[in-house]
């Protein structure tokens, strides 16, 4: 992705709001492969951590999905955003669950969409 003009400060470093928006449109292209883009989900917690500053000359910066855990109606994705040079700028866990538009409330995770999350899981690491 990009980095947009828009996105930094005064200082020249992207807005951390900005790279969580990074992450979302990662996490956007990684969903709609496969069996994911057809059940709904949620957000249901995210927390990052910005381990290095991404400047406007950083870009374009490019953000890593893995699966760590698979639960019965969730699901937690790693986002690990990388600037140019491949150095580790920021990563992120976020709690997806899996959600019934209709009731409003938490879904299972469907077989296909285990077998699609299988393929990117990964052991938890910090």
């Amino acid at each position: 992705m990009e980095v947009r003009w828009a996105d930094s400060d005064r200082l020249g470093h992207v807005n951390n709001t900005k790279v969580v928006e990074y992450m979302q449109e990662g996490r956007i292209k990684f969903l709609q492969s496969g069996e994911l883009r057809r059940g709904a989900i949620a957000v249901r917690k995210m927390d990052v951590e910005f381990l290095r500053p991404i400047k406007d000359e950083s870009g374009p910066v490019t953000v890593e999905i893995v699966v760590l855990h698979v639960g019965n109606t969730s699901y937690t994705l790693r986002h690990t955003v990388r600037d140019r040079d491949g150095a580790v700028c920021a990563h992120g866990d976020a709690v997806l669950v899996g959600f019934d538009t209709q009731t409003e409330r938490p879904r299972p995770i469907t077989d296909g969409e285990r077998d699609v999350l299988a393929r990117y899981r990964v052991a938890a690491t910090t």
